[in-house]
């Protein structure tokens, strides 16, 4: 053999090696067999490159597989990534932008706020910061203020808040979207606080709202606000976004629909 892996045909996976992919859950390595044995037979590949190529599909196809699982989990509402951000709409400053994508605040648990008018990207950056971070293996969870309210709602009767807000709080980062639209319902603010409390020096939390949160007390019972904005501050980056809606600019140039004729 000269030293190199030498195959007079390329066969299918033999039943002994299929089982074995099978009950090691070599899933990726069972699929790709196929084209990577025949790639190596045509480039002559030692059988070290070959097992290495194999490894590296599964590894690959594992890593796929668990953002997927990790981004279902997260229940991010329309899928907006960097991939898509126009740098030209936004006020947020590339510098900003350069040094949040680092993800290095997570690392140091620190918390981020988001504020300024609707329609100036803030859900859309916060999404694509959660994206981010589930492309470099964290947990993320997203939801509304609301969400939350819903879930105190329903396990008030049984006393299993915490429990119940829990998986929320696991999170590497937890992203609480659009605070300050419409006044907190006194379930949501209960919940909001929780979950800030128990965030607290533990893990980092994203807040976007129309309000800065200073003004937080015009939108929730203020000894609350109070409490729940010390905490959300302490070891927070706040950035500021300003200027007229996005939406509304495309909508008024024609760019938010398709033309009917």
């Amino acid at each position: 053999m000269g030293g190199l892996w030498q195959m007079s045909q390329i066969e299918p996976l033999e039943p002994e090696i299929e089982k074995l992919c099978r009950s090691l859950r070599l899933k990726y390595i069972r699929e790709s067999f196929m084209e990577v044995t025949i790639t190596a037979k045509a480039q002559r590949w030692e059988p070290a490159e070959v097992l290495k190529v194999l490894l590296e599909t599964e590894r690959a196809g594992r890593d796929r597989s668990e953002a997927e699982n990790r981004r279902a989990r997260a229940h991010f509402p329309s899928g907006k990534t960097f991939s898509g951000w126009d740098q030209t709409k936004s006020s947020i400053s590339l510098s900003a932008i350069s040094g949040l994508k680092t993800l290095e605040w997570i690392a140091r648990k620190e918390n981020l706020v988001v504020c300024g008018p609707s329609g100036t990207g803030k859900s859309h950056f916060s999404e694509a910061l959660g994206h981010l971070a589930i492309e470099h293996r964290m947990n993320v969870a997203w939801f509304s203020v609301e969400d939350v309210g819903s879930i105190v709602r329903r396990h008030r009767i049984d006393d299993s808040i915490s429990k119940a807000l829990l998986p929320l709080t696991k999170a590497q980062l937890v992203i609480v979207d659009d605070l300050g639209m419409l006044p907190i319902s006194p379930d949501a603010q209960e919940g909001l606080y929780r979950i800030v409390d128990a965030a607290y020096e533990k893990r980092s939390l994203l807040v976007s709202s129309n309000l800065h949160p200073s003004g937080f007390d015009q939108i929730m019972e203020k000894n609350l606000a109070t409490a729940l904005v010390d905490r959300l501050l302490h070891h927070a980056h706040v950035v500021v976004t300003e200027g007229t809606s996005i939406r509304l600019q495309e909508a008024t140039s024609g760019m938010g629909v398709v033309p009917l004729g």
